[in-house]
């Protein structure tokens, strides 16, 4: 299994459930508002003045074949407006209960 962390601008959230509904997941945990700036470049999304935009974040733990259809959905959409920003990592599970 794999936990997926994905953080994205918040207008992406619609795309973003129908991309995990396409991909089979399951199921997640949803933080509505998360700041930070990203390493790639772009702006920050800081919910400021100066930064006004915000991420959300999910999480899910899916299977490791689900992984790589639920990426691909995700970096397509990221590629129809890269500056928005969104971006994906996994980690391995080792137990759940």
């Amino acid at each position: 299994m794999k936990a997926v962390f994905i953080s994205y601008n918040q207008a992406y959230h619609e795309e973003l459930l129908d991309i995990i509904n396409k991909s089979g997941v399951t199921g997640y945990s949803y933080l509505e508002e998360t700041k930070g700036k990203g390493s790639r470049g772009g702006e920050p999304h800081l919910g400021s003045h100066a930064w006004p935009t915000l991420n959300s974040s999910m999480i899910a733990i899916v299977d490791d074949n689900v992984v790589p259809e639920f990426l691909k959905l995700m970096h397509e959409l990221d590629m129809v407006a890269p500056a928005m920003g969104l971006r994906a990592f996994t980690w391995s599970v080792e137990d759940t209960i």
